[in-house]
């Protein structure tokens, strides 16, 4: 098939990704990149959705997304070294941020801790990441990302989530993919850790209602999230499964 007009080696060349592979429907873009880890595909491959007929969320959240409506995408990652905690799902988080700030800049992007991307004060998009091991060895990671492209979103769920075509007019699918896919893929090269610049983007990125918190105050080395309490004393929340 083609997305938006491409071919799947197209859209290796739009994205230097190693492979794509496209589907019309899938149940879930995170299934079919697990089975391209099983057969060794490489760090970076993408898969890409017209439509998910089970788009899954964080812990066990549906994920409405229609044909034509989004871009689902997930990309293979075999790290270099072992994320520590929910490290790579901030790194995934603030290269959704950087991709979609690229790609339609007057949405000015957040980030809310472990994985919604939020526009205009509602979400526009959420990132999942699951990792499979051998024993006690990494063997990758499918990063899962879901955004709302072209609106209007249901009018059930208006109140709390939006498209970036309801703010960006002139924002494409393909514009979305091709700024998103190579940040992602880089992040397999990452240390296990997040430094200092990491941790000073995602204070800079976050959204203040980050896990119902009035106040967070940054996140550790592993992406656990710190808030700050009423009496100016820290909590440590980390990532749930």
């Amino acid at each position: 098939m083609t997305y938006d007009g491409l071919d799947e080696r197209a859209l290796e060349r739009l994205t230097a990704a190693p492979l794509v592979v496209c589907r019309s429907s899938l149940p879930s873009v995170l299934d079919l990149a697990h089975q391209l880890g099983e057969r060794g595909a490489p760090s970076g491959a993408a898969v890409l959705a017209d439509e998910q007929t089970a788009g899954r969320g964080r812990l066990g959240r549906t994920w409405h997304s229609p044909a034509g409506a989004g871009v689902w995408l997930a990309v293979l990652l075999r790290p270099a070294a072992t994320p520590l905690g929910g490290a790579l799902a901030i790194r995934a988080g603030l290269a959704t941020v950087d991709a979609v700030g690229e790609a339609a800049p007057e949405t000015a992007p957040r980030l809310r801790w472990p994985n919604d991307l939020i526009v205009a004060g509602r979400k526009a998009g959420g990132i999942l990441c699951e990792a499979r091991w051998s024993g006690d060895q990494l063997g990758w990671v499918a990063v899962g990302i879901g955004i709302n492209v072209r609106g209007p979103v249901p009018l059930a769920v208006r109140d709390r989530a939006v498209a970036l075509g309801d703010l960006a007019d002139g924002v494409t699918r393909l514009s979305v993919v091709s700024a998103l896919v190579p940040r992602v893929a880089a992040l397999a090269s990452r240390p296990s850790a997040l430094d200092e610049p990491e941790r000073a983007r995602f204070a800079a990125a976050c959204w203040p209602g980050a896990d119902g918190a009035a106040e967070p105050a940054g996140v550790d080395p592993d992406g656990a999230l710190l808030v700050r309490g009423p009496g100016g004393e820290l909590d440590r929340r980390v990532l749930a499964s």
